[in-house]
């Protein structure tokens, strides 16, 4: 097993999730896990409070001695979630070498997670519709990521890998993209193939960004230039 797919174990929900929380919050671990069966499964619209008691074996008073609401709970998973898809991301955007390899390698990552994880990305998505505080933390979510992958882009251009254009408003796009076709793609049963979803946001963004000439080849003559 990779060290990437025993990241993505703490959120696992087959069979069951298991979360690495400390013994002293076995009833906040039994929350958040009561709450990813029940979204990877049923949509964020059906989730309440009573159901995820339910499911976690606790009374509905002790759910709010960990969160205010089911938005906050929602938080706690965008979180989880969030640092995944950055680990998944982080050849490309902090990596040294042939950009084109990291790329693939980072969108190879990105296609696990969410596969992993599509229903989850689907609620934290329905959750953010339905309420602002949460639509902010959607938004700054992907503003890490479009502040990532601008500065790698930025970074690439200075080399002369990538021709010179505003590099932000191509990563916004890139960037939507992605969390678009994952949710599309992973967020409901039956899920998607992973690999023709990779193989397309690869095509996607390395034609875009280094040109349709080094889709499916090695790029060391690309850096070397």
């Amino acid at each position: 097993m990779s060290d990437r797919q025993k990241s993505l174990s703490p959120l696992r929900v087959s069979p069951q999730p298991v979360l690495k929380i400390p013994k002293s919050e076995r009833t906040r671990a039994a929350i958040l896990n009561a709450a990813l069966d029940f979204l990877w499964s049923q949509p964020f619209r059906d989730m309440t409070v009573n159901a995820v008691m339910a499911s976690a074996g606790a009374s509905r008073a002790a759910f709010y001695q960990y969160f205010s609401d089911l938005h906050t709970l929602m938080e706690t998973l965008l979180d989880m979630v969030q640092e995944e898809i950055f680990d998944a991301c982080s050849p490309w955007v902090t990596g040294v070498g042939d950009p084109v390899a990291l790329m693939e390698e980072a969108l190879a990552g990105l296609v696990q997670v969410g596969y992993e994880r599509g229903p989850f990305l689907r609620a934290i998505t329905d959750a953010a519709a339905t309420e602002r505080r949460f639509e902010e933390a959607w938004r700054q979510f992907l503003g890490r990521f479009d502040d990532a992958a601008s500065a790698r882009i930025q970074a690439d251009q200075e080399q002369g890998l990538i021709a010179h254009f505003d590099a932000r408003p191509i990563a916004i796009a890139l960037n939507r993209l992605d969390a678009c076709t994952l949710i599309d793609s992973f967020g409901q049963h039956p899920r998607s193939r992973p690999e023709p979803v990779r193989e397309a946001l690869a095509r996607i963004w390395i034609s875009t960004l280094y040109g349709a000439e080094w889709l499916g080849k090695g790029s060391s003559d690309l850096v070397r230039q």
